[in-house]
């Protein structure tokens, strides 16, 4: 299992990546922009230009610990713009975790299926903590 803090932005995470370089000496090892995306995980087309120049997903290293940011298209409402992602080996892994926090929980992403992942679901349990729950790869 791994653990990794993932921040989410409103349009301005590659600012907060220059600083965090910067303030850390955080090391970016994955940058991808919406424009970037799959075409099978997302459609673009209807994002505007500055949309698609949205930060989809970037992973910097701080000290040994992996962090993993993206830009929401959608506002990310205060104290919900930090989620722990729990990686697990095996989908039934992460599917008990997420039966276990379901209950009284807000779904931010159903349970879906992506070309990087055989589970992937994102909630806000009972105690108001956002988890996003996956396996690494497809099974």
């Amino acid at each position: 299992m791994l653990i990794t803090p993932n921040f989410h932005f409103n349009g301005d995470c590659a600012e907060a990546l220059e600083l965090y370089q910067r303030a850390f000496g955080g090391e970016l090892t994955l940058l991808m922009h919406y424009r970037d995306a799959d075409p099978a995980d997302m459609s673009t087309e209807h994002m505007s230009d500055k949309e698609k120049s949205f930060v989809y997903h970037a992973e910097m290293i701080i000290g040994n610990q992996r962090f993993v940011f993206s830009d929401a298209l959608q506002e990310i409402p205060k104290g919900q713009n930090l989620s722990i992602v729990v990686t697990f080996d095996h989908p039934d892994e992460a599917k008990s975790a997420y039966q276990a926090l379901r209950e009284s929980s807000i779904l931010i992403h159903p349970i879906t299926e992506t070309t990087y992942s055989s589970f992937f679901v994102s909630l806000v349990d009972r105690f108001g903590m956002r988890w996003e729950l996956m396996t690494e790869d497809k099974a």
